[in-house]
């Protein structure tokens, strides 16, 4: 099993930025690509960002590349989320999941949430106009 905490979330104004992170339990995190997603009132559940397990690789949503940037830092099971420019539209709860990824010949990064084994609690970003 593993377990992934969310924080860093909070209340910010259009514009303004926010540091997500996420801490995983365990000794492999770096046998995870991880992911992060987000659900707004009245949608469904949207991929925004993944990066691949030694980091050198990423994917991001549309709407939110140039804004935001995802890493990870191996040594201290922790993945992140830069969130700079923020928009209302940005608002939602922020989950942090994990992809297992056995292989290291494996190189695609998963934009499909039900492929995720592990999911976080989830974290609030309130963006205020």
């Amino acid at each position: 099993q593993v377990q992934l905490v969310e924080s860093g979330g909070g209340l910010v104004q259009a514009g303004g930025s926010l540091r997500l992170s996420c801490a995983a339990s365990g000794r492999s995190f770096s046998m995870y690509a991880m992911g992060w997603f987000r659900q707004a009132p009245g949608k469904d559940r949207e991929f925004v960002a993944a990066v691949s397990r030694s980091g050198g690789s990423t994917d991001y949503q549309d709407s939110v590349k140039g804004r935001f940037a995802i890493s990870r830092d191996n040594a201290k099971n922790t993945v992140y989320l830069q969130m700079n420019s923020l928009k209302p539209e940005d608002t939602a709860v922020y989950y942090c999941a994990a992809d297992y990824r056995p292989l290291a010949s494996s190189v695609l990064l998963r934009t499909k949430d039900t492929v995720y084994d592990y999911w976080g609690q989830g974290t609030q970003v309130t963006v205020s106009p």
